[in-house]
């Protein structure tokens, strides 16, 4: 609609976020009506008239096989459009139109803004199956008619109160009518199954909506008066009542179609159901970050009771092999940390590598500098769990063989995530300028305890791959290329 508006007419933008304001809201008036909806505004030399919105109806058949969102029509074609914007009224006049051998009555609603027609609605009713309209029926066509006159007024809608439509309660959801002082006039089937939910035993026609709906509401002394007003309708609001273990979405609407309020529509929808569902998963959430949590301070109490151990042992080997699974564990503990602290089972990666490398360069404080470049990103709790404890025992492996006791130095972690598509993979390369590798060291067959891990948990957990080669001028570089989720 934007490019519309701004390529074929002379309207501002503010001009423009009306009608925005309008067609988010306009899905009620063609429900109401049971007719289509397009949206004309006239072009910027007023010869002709694009049609920049479209809506069917969900509650009877459509007018219009085809899209119309684009379609420029000559001035004085339809003439129903000429009066309306020239007199800024509804216009009703002249016999049905007949398309596809379809009979369709067409009507002009003049789209007002602050005393300035904007464009025109054309509403345009399927006839074809009309008969003999029930009650629910003319309801919905007297409120059509209450909306439409506000629209041609400029009262309709209400700027503000824009509301997402996906979420709203909808005219098929449940509907009541209310007159000026807030008593029921007509409850569709569904409003009433939904009040019933709530606790009501008798029927709604004739009552108070405002006090019957406080009183249905748990309270603990007088009745809410801002409930009252609000489920009277005298603003447009949307609010949820609660009570009797049933949960109701309503949406106020005040009618006032010659600028005196003369009632008001009530949408309400049951949604016990979904706000059940919310607080299930809500609670879910709550459990698996507390298990999160738990398993944390169980594996912060296993590395706390090995490193009491090493301290207790004689051996310098095995001390230090204790030492080693002190890191190993922290390393899983900072990675359940971060998902205790999460909505989700996904983590920024990048403060728990930069945890993990703090941890690890305590092994020689002072002498060599870790330090990190690129960002890991958002990582599943499945990768990041494994690739905390890879990094770990590369850390570890870099600051224990490559450098001799005392000798300074740098170890150099970096991180390129690249999305192509589905296809998103993360390069890590730990980069050490110590004494490099062995000769005729494969890393592939290297029997250590810490390569080993690596490599099982890069090639056979994260799928990926693992590789260590000499450094470009001196040193060693540790290369992991693994697949992830793309980010969001």
């Amino acid at each position: 609609m934007n490019d519309l508006v701004r390529q074929h007419t002379a309207l501002s933008d503010s001009d423009l976020e009306w009608l925005h304001l309008l067609v988010s809201e306009w899905q009620l008036l063609s429900d109401l009506s049971f007719a289509d909806l397009v949206l004309w505004v006239p072009t910027l030399d007023g010869t002709r008239y694009v049609s920049v919105a479209q809506m069917r109806p969900n509650t009877g058949p459509t007018s219009y096989q085809d899209d119309m969102v684009g379609h420029l029509v000559p001035r004085g074609r339809r003439p129903l459009l000429d009066a309306a914007l020239d007199e800024g009224r509804i216009v009703r006049e002249g016999d049905p139109e007949w398309r596809e051998e379809v009979p369709v009555r067409v009507e002009s609603i003049p789209v007002r803004r602050e005393g300035r027609v904007l464009g025109v609605i054309a509403r345009n009713t399927n006839l074809l199956t009309v008969r003999t309209p029930s009650r629910l029926e003319l309801t919905y066509l007297q409120s059509a008619s209450d909306l439409a006159q506000m629209i041609a007024a400029g009262t309709f809608p209400f700027p503000g109160e824009q509301v997402d439509m996906d979420s709203s309660p909808r005219a098929g959801d449940g509907l009541v009518r209310l007159d000026a002082e807030g008593v029921v006039q007509y409850a569709s089937p569904n409003a009433l199954s939904a009040y019933h939910r709530l606790g009501l035993a008798a029927d709604l026609v004739g009552q108070d909506l405002g006090q019957i709906t406080a009183e249905l509401a748990p309270s603990r002394g007088p009745v809410d008066e801002a409930l009252v007003k609000l489920a009277s309708g005298y603003a447009p609001r949307e609010f949820e009542v609660e009570g009797n273990g049933g949960v109701i979405q309503l949406r106020a609407i005040p009618l006032k179609p010659k600028g005196t309020r003369i009632g008001s529509l009530v949408l309400l929808r049951d949604v016990t159901e979904l706000r059940r569902r919310e607080r299930e998963l809500i609670t879910k959430d709550a459990t698996i970050r507390e298990i999160h949590h738990r398993v944390k301070n169980n594996l912060q109490t296993v590395a706390a009771l090995l490193r009491l151990q090493a301290r207790r042992m004689d051996s310098d080997r095995g001390r230090e092999a204790l030492n080693e699974a002190v890191r190993r564990v922290g390393s899983i503990a900072i990675v359940h940390e971060t998902l205790s602290q999460n909505l989700d089972e996904r983590v920024q990666f990048d403060e728990i590598a930069d945890r993990v490398i703090a941890m690890v360069a305590e092994i020689s404080p002072g002498k060599v500098t870790c330090r990190r470049n690129g960002r890991f990103g958002i990582l599943d709790a499945e990768v990041a769990t494994p690739l905390s404890m890879v990094l770990t025992e590369i850390l570890q492996n870099a600051l224990e063989h490559a450098f001799a006791q005392g000798e300074q130095g740098t170890v150099e972690v970096s991180a390129v995530r690249g999305e192509i598509r589905t296809d998103a993979r993360l390069l890590i390369t730990v980069q050490d300028d110590g004494r490099g590798l062995p000769e005729g060291f494969d890393p592939q067959r290297a029997g250590n305890l810490g390569l080993q891990i690596v490599r099982t948990l890069v090639e056979g957990e994260l799928g990926g791959s693992f590789d260590m080669l000499p450094g470009a001028e001196r040193g060693t570089k540790v290369v992991l290329d693994v697949p992830v989720r793309p980010q969001k």
